[in-house]
């Protein structure tokens, strides 16, 4: 499999508000930028939706690395969803899945993928983050204008 390093970040203008979703892709020397944006959304929305379009953007499957400085994404893919699956969507709470339509679609898009998730501290001078930062508010400006 090839071997894929990703960097996700997602940013919003007031919560909800304007949003922007940027990723920073790379293997073997080929790099990727990518990124969009909604206008009426949430910071969570725009960090689920930069991982499931950096994966949904990767050919044939491969062996990911991706960061991201969303405890929220790391976590919810890596071990709340399943509980959530058992449950219908619902948490232990009783109540509907927030995001539930992305988070159906990050499973779906990881699905193909061996995907190792790893969490990085935001704004804290990170190459990949910080790059990925970037992308996310050229989003957010893409959609402002």
């Amino acid at each position: 499999m090839d071997k894929v390093e990703i960097f996700t970040d997602g940013a919003c203008k007031g919560n909800p508000g304007t949003g922007g979703w940027g990723a920073w892709l790379r293997a073997d020397g080929a790099e990727k930028e990518m990124f969009g944006g909604e206008l009426n959304t949430t910071n969570n929305r725009m960090e689920l939706r930069a991982v499931i379009e950096s994966l949904n953007a990767l050919k044939r499957p491969c062996d990911v690395v991706l960061h991201t400085d969303s405890q929220y994404v790391q976590k919810g893919i890596s071990e709340w969803i399943h509980g959530w699956k058992k449950r219908n969507w619902m948490t232990s709470a009783k109540e509907p899945v927030k995001n539930a339509d992305l988070w159906q679609a990050l499973d779906q898009a990881q699905s193909v993928h061996k995907v190792d998730w790893r969490w990085v501290r935001g704004h804290n001078g990170h190459p990949g983050n910080e790059r990925a930062d970037q992308l996310a508010n050229k989003g957010v400006d893409s959609v402002r204008k």
